[in-house]
């Protein structure tokens, strides 16, 4: 059994990370189909910007869907209580959602609604997608309806942000402008000291007294409501730190993408938290073992040294069959030196690599997810 098979059987988060162009959405697809196959409630999160798999799974723009049973189980094998719900988040829609939970009435909840700063803030406060991610799975976490949730990250430069994203929160709550702004004060605006009036007076010659007063209205409509913000960031970085919240490294054979994940494993660790599953994907397949490589040459090397017979197409298939010989040797080389660097990186991170090899065909409907889901669980 895969350390995969371990994590769907007994975790409750996990989160796939890794760079760009891996297979990270795939990865984190099959394992969901995979997990729903074993009998689990589970439901996918998305923030890839492709969305891909949306197209894999059949939604369209950012929809919440139970996927059909009778296409991710058209054999019918799966315990009944079984599900799998696919998500593409919609930050903005996410952080609606918060201001909704912690406003004090509708009044306060339609003037942050409706204020020009804050839809601006909500669509391309950077980090808010990231937060956003974290805030959604919270959320689903919190109701209590799926056994498994598994989290696609954006690439690894992204998903550090994801991971401080929560703490970015805090630290915005706590900074000290902010503070001011929020704090009550006699006049028209809600700033404390001469000096942040001076500077609300710069800033709208800059941008004009209009972007200026939705500041100043959002900050104003804000009151009373940070609290709620913050305890919520807390809850969830504490959920990332969970013991049943499990982080899955993927990566390729690419010297590139195991540079990158190694660092982000680096991070991973600077955060507290443990990688508990390498997943390496493309993978060239063990035709041969690579202390075979040499035998398969001498076999080469005999089959060209041969001589020529009367049959001059039986030569040439000779010749070919030499030339198969060493590209299979070839082949044996380069897999073993793949898997050696992988398991030299997994070690180092404390666990194991999960390979899933080349295929000769694209991944683009459930068939193929549960063929990749094989390869994970084993």
């Amino acid at each position: 059994m895969s350390a995969l098979a371990d994590l769907l059987d007994h975790r409750h988060v996990l989160v796939c990370c890794g760079t760009g162009g891996v297979g990270k959405t795939t990865t984190a697809a099959a394992l969901a189909l995979a997990g729903a196959q074993q009998g689990r409630r589970v439901a996918v999160i998305t923030i890839d910007p492709a969305r891909r798999l949306a197209d894999t799974l059949g939604l369209a723009g950012h929809t919440d869907a139970e996927v059909d049973r009778d296409r991710w189980d058209p054999e019918g094998r799966a315990p009944g209580r079984a599900r799998l719900t696919a998500m593409m988040l919609d930050p903005s829609e996410t952080f609606d959602g918060l201001v909704a939970r912690y406003a004090r009435n509708e009044e306060q909840r339609d003037r942050i609604l409706g204020n020009r700063f804050y839809r601006n803030l909500a669509g391309a406060l950077s980090g808010t997608q990231e937060y956003m991610a974290m805030e959604r799975l919270h959320e689903l976490h919190e109701t209590g309806a799926y056994d498994l949730i598994v989290v696609d990250t954006p690439p690894t430069r992204h998903a550090l942000d994801f991971l401080d994203a929560p703490q970015r929160l805090i630290r915005l709550l706590d900074n000290r402008v902010f503070r001011l702004m929020m704090a009550p004060a006699r006049g028209a605006l809600r700033v404390a000291g001469t000096a942040l009036h001076l500077f609300v007076r710069q800033l709208g010659r800059v941008v004009g007294t209009g972007v200026v007063d939705d500041i100043v209205s959002f900050f104003r409509a804000f009151d009373g409501m940070e609290e709620g913000f913050r305890a919520r960031a807390d809850a969830v970085r504490t959920l990332l730190a969970a013991p049943d919240t499990a982080f899955v490294l993927v990566t390729s054979p690419r010297r590139d993408s195991i540079d990158e994940a190694r660092h982000f494993a680096e991070r991973i660790t600077d955060h507290g938290l443990t990688v508990d599953a390498l997943v390496a994907n493309r993978v060239l397949p063990a035709f041969a073992e690579a202390d075979a490589a040499a035998d398969l040459r001498a076999r080469a090397t005999a089959l060209r040294d041969r001589p020529a017979t009367d049959d001059p197409d039986a030569d040439a298939a000779g010749r070919r069959l030499a030339d198969r010989y060493d590209t299979l040797a070839d082949l044996a080389v380069v897999a073993a030196r793949e898997r050696a660097v992988l398991t030299e990186a997994a070690t180092a991170m404390g666990t194991r690599p999960v390979y899933v090899p080349y295929l000769d065909h694209d991944v683009h409907d459930l068939g193929a997810l549960r063929e990749i889901g094989r390869h994970l669980v084993g």
